[in-house]
């Protein structure tokens, strides 16, 4: 709203050229995105006392996790209207992938809200069925695989790229809807898996979006994404102003967020927001680079499939617990530490996979 208004009052007062500048608005989408979920935060978290809308707490998982029964949930609607108002607010909305990102994590937040609302109803940690999630997830994301597909200006956008080799571009043809169905529906997966201890989540959220903010810079400016051998992906540079906005929602959850949580995000938050993390990975055809950043969240998925599998087969679980962050609290860890490790191992595959932009 604000680049159209900008436009038309830069005319009479120069200073509001300023909002023409997309750096300048994905810093004020931060902020602004920032700024109402630790305002309203509050607010909000007192609502979904008086509603009794808390959390139930698995009785098979780490004993130390009983004292947060009770605790507010679904404080992913808070992030997902900050991120909502400030993406509209400094989008060019005239960019089809800012829709379109809009549109994926509201999909997906539907079926996390439906899910959570599900576990209240029935005053139990259990909602849909793991079948019934993958099952509305796949047609939630092929909606926006269809989307991206049908609304390609060029067929480099719908190339598959491998990080290392610049020369290794794939037109993976109508193959591209399949593939990206793969990637939102795991993300989303991923980051749901990950959502068990205080900012475990959030934290891999922020960081892999602030990624995104370059990445998506990058390959909407037509200099930069030709020195750097990436897909170039004209207006795809409008996203990084919806990712800016997941930076600063996500830092204004955490705020509650963090040890000890006085709000958790619930599945309307996780699934929302990992969708949105493989719609943004795909638009830019860097799948791969997001498989690198999420690793600490492909190792939570990995160690329940391996748990799951295992039981089936063996009789046998190979971990304590699954996912496997509940496994390290169970051999002794505190859970600041397990949160803090994998912060910090998030932080290292992040700088990892940026530093691949310069060895191609």
């Amino acid at each position: 709203m604000f680049y159209f208004l900008g436009d038309q009052i830069a005319q009479h007062y120069s200073i509001f050229g300023l909002f023409k500048y997309l750096t300048f608005r994905m810093i004020l989408a931060t902020l602004t995105a920032l700024s109402i979920s630790i305002f309203f935060g509050p607010f909000f978290i007192e609502k979904l006392k008086d509603y009794q809308i808390k959390q139930n707490v698995r009785r098979d998982g780490p004993q130390s996790h009983l004292t947060k029964e009770g605790t507010p949930t679904m404080g992913g609607v808070l992030i997902l209207f900050s991120i909502l108002i400030s993406t509209l607010l400094w989008s060019d909305l005239g960019s089809r992938f800012s829709w379109i990102c809009l549109f994926s994590i509201a999909l997906f937040a539907m079926i996390g809200f439906y899910d959570d609302f599900s576990k209240l109803k029935r005053r139990s940690s259990e909602g849909l069925t793991a079948k019934q999630k993958i099952f509305f997830q796949f047609i939630a994301a092929s909606i926006v695989a269809l989307l991206i597909y049908n609304t390609a200006a060029t067929n480099e956008e719908l190339f598959f790229i491998i990080p290392f080799f610049k020369e290794v571009q794939i037109d993976m043809g109508a193959f591209f809807i399949l593939f990206s169905c793969f990637v939102i529906v795991g993300t989303s997966n991923a980051v749901n898996l990950s959502d068990g201890l205080d900012g475990l989540a959030i934290v891999p959220i922020i960081m892999i979006s602030a990624a995104f903010i370059g990445l998506t810079y990058i390959a909407g400016n037509i200099n930069f994404s030709e020195y750097l051998a990436v897909p170039y992906v004209r207006t795809v540079g409008e996203v990084c102003i919806f990712c800016g906005a997941i930076v600063g929602a996500g830092l204004g959850f955490l705020w509650f967020n963090s040890y000890p949580a006085e709000i958790f995000m619930g599945d309307i938050g996780s699934l929302g927001l990992g969708a949105a993390l493989g719609t943004v990975a795909v638009l830019v055809r860097q799948e791969l680079l997001l498989f690198i950043m999420g690793g600490v969240l492909v190792l939570e998925t990995i160690s329940v499939i391996l748990q799951v599998a295992s039981f089936k087969l063996r009789g046998k679980r190979v971990f304590k617990m699954a996912p496997i962050h509940h496994h390290f609290e169970l051999k002794g860890w505190p859970e600041p530490k397990v949160i803090v490790r994998f912060w910090i191992m998030t932080a290292i595959l992040v700088l990892v996979a940026l530093a691949t932009l310069k060895v191609r």
